[in-house]
């Protein structure tokens, strides 16, 4: 899953991506409707306000403030992440599957490393920072959707590959730069674009 990740806002590839969203209009709405500002430097929590890239209404790859999380049927924002081998299935994903996908901006993501205790329970212990190699930006997928007025997505995730698997069972589905424009085309198909989702990865312990 992916419940965390990090943003630097003087990374050169992402400071063009901040003060687009710094500038939008619908940054200024957020903050008079929620009362939250956008975050642009720092660890980003479930619920908090991004910038994410997705095309406009004339398909142009564009730079917009989302929310992160849809809303579920209790009417809580807590649907984080969605399943990348189920998502076309889902009622509540299908149609951004096809045509509301998304890319989130980060520098790298966090993971806590999962285990089983003796008596059997799942344990957490240390927090990882994950980003694919050779990178400084890591571009994570996902699906966005207007929830009352204002853009909300969620993370993608899929199946981990052997060396993460011994910290969580799953990972954020993450493309290389040459694939955004292809993802978050409504013209495109997703599934022939996932195959292409990174997975040599650099990890290492980070601060809680």
């Amino acid at each position: 899953m992916c419940t965390r990740y990090a943003l630097e806002k003087d990374l050169p590839e992402l400071k063009d991506i901040i003060e687009i969203a710094l500038r939008s209009s619908l940054t200024s709405k957020f903050v008079d409707t929620h009362a939250r500002p956008l975050i642009t430097d720092g660890e980003v929590r479930p619920t908090d306000i991004v910038p994410v890239i997705a095309p406009n209404a004339k398909g142009i790859k564009s730079v917009f403030p989302m929310q992160w999380g849809f809303m579920a049927r209790d009417g809580k924002r807590s649907l984080f992440n969605a399943r990348v081998e189920s998502a076309m299935e889902k009622p509540t994903f299908k149609d951004a599957w096809k045509s509301h996908r998304c890319i989130i901006p980060a520098s790298y993501y966090f993971e806590w490393e999962h285990f089983k205790s003796a008596d059997g329970k799942t344990k957490t212990g240390d927090k990882y920072a994950i980003q694919p190699r050779g990178c400084t930006v890591t571009w994570l997928c996902g699906l966005y959707r207007i929830e009352e007025g204002y853009p909300v997505f969620v993370v993608l995730t899929k199946e981990p590959t052997a060396e993460l698997s011994k910290i969580h069972d799953r990972m954020p589905l993450m493309l290389p730069i040459e694939k955004i424009d292809e993802w978050i085309s409504p013209a495109s198909n997703p599934d022939e674009i996932v195959p292409f989702a990174l997975s040599d990865m650099v990890m290492e312990k980070a601060e809680i």
